[in-house]
């Protein structure tokens, strides 16, 4: 299945002309995941990806820049005559949240089910599942880990036919799990199906400082998405309020042994490319996103994770 990460919004905590709110897409299969949604979340798909029918919203912690953008995402989809459920997934005090925000939603015509997780939880989905663990931030915050099923490995079929299957169903009912009939007996998969391929990982911290559990959980992962608010020159900043350096996330996912780096909530005060540039030196496999860039991520035998600059608005519906 395709799957992809859309930013829609990579700045830190005050928006920028260029940079919005925390708040990424991504997209699997035929699913569409949205984490964290802050201010102008949904203008943001506007821009770019037009009005997705999200499938399901998961906040990583509870400030409000994270989180911002829900009312207005929710009520324009009220407006929209949207009928199918939408489910909102947090830590512990979603529903405290939703009470609080009440009076501004007013009455909701389509189900939002609210779900609170605690770290180690994981929610199953066709293909794949969502894994939540805790990360270190000034409030009880998650990061989530999307990570797919293992795949069968790749069938030999030249192999199959020297053992005497012919070509047509029984090659795909070999690939299937199924034993048939061969020349001299039977045939089992293992016979002709490779080693199980692992499947595709996607981490999202959220704001975080380093943390040995998001090591832990992006552990080879093809992406990682990471805080990098700081500069190093700002150490001790970044130690006070739980968030990270970009250098300390680069020294993370180094350690992770991750494929590709991805740097958002960078501080207004710096000149992206500078922290980019700090990062590189722990870890060279990083990319600092601009809203609206793309990563692409292809099964592993067909290539590295690519980060597609603009890539969402170039694929962008026409504006009436």
């Amino acid at each position: 299945m395709d799957l992809s990460v859309v930013f829609l919004g990579t700045g830190g905590s005050v928006p920028t002309a260029r940079r919005a709110t925390a708040c990424l897409l991504a997209r699997i299969g035929g699913e569409r995941l949205l984490f964290d949604c802050g201010e102008g979340s949904q203008r943001q798909m506007q821009r770019s990806t037009g009005l997705v029918q999200v499938d399901e919203v998961y906040v990583t912690h509870y400030h409000a820049d994270h989180y911002l953008g829900l009312p207005g995402l929710l009520k324009t989809y009220d407006l929209q005559g949207r009928e199918r459920s939408l489910r909102i997934v947090g830590p512990p005090g979603l529903r405290a949240l939703f009470e609080a925000l009440r009076r501004i939603l007013g009455r909701i015509s389509y189900e939002v089910e609210l779900v609170e997780l605690a770290a180690g939880d994981a929610l199953r989905h066709d293909g794949y599942e969502v894994r939540c663990f805790a990360v270190e931030h000034q409030v009880p915050a998650h990061g989530y880990a999307v990570v797919e099923d293992q795949r069968p490995g790749r069938f030999d079929p030249e192999r199959a036919a020297g053992l005497g299957v012919e070509p047509g169903p029984d090659f795909g009912r070999l690939q299937a799990g199924e034993v048939v009939a061969g020349a001299d007996g039977q045939v089992h998969p293992e016979h002709v199906m490779g080693e199980p391929r692992r499947g595709r990982k996607v981490v999202i911290t959220g704001d975080t400082a380093p943390c040995e559990m998001t090591r832990l959980a992006a552990h080879e992962a093809e992406l990682l998405v990471h805080d990098g608010s700081f500069a190093d020159a700002e150490l001790e900043r970044a130690v006070e309020t739980g968030h990270s350096t970009a250098r300390q996330a680069a020294e993370l996912a180094f350690a992770a042994e991750v494929k590709l780096l991805t740097l958002v909530h960078v501080s207004t005060r710096y000149d992206v490319r500078d922290v980019l540039a700090e990062a590189r030196e722990a870890f060279p496999a990083t990319e600092a996103p601009r809203d609206f860039d793309v990563v692409e991520i292809p099964f592993q035998e067909r290539g590295e994770p690519q980060l597609v600059e603009n890539g969402a608005r170039a694929a962008a519906p026409a504006q009436p």
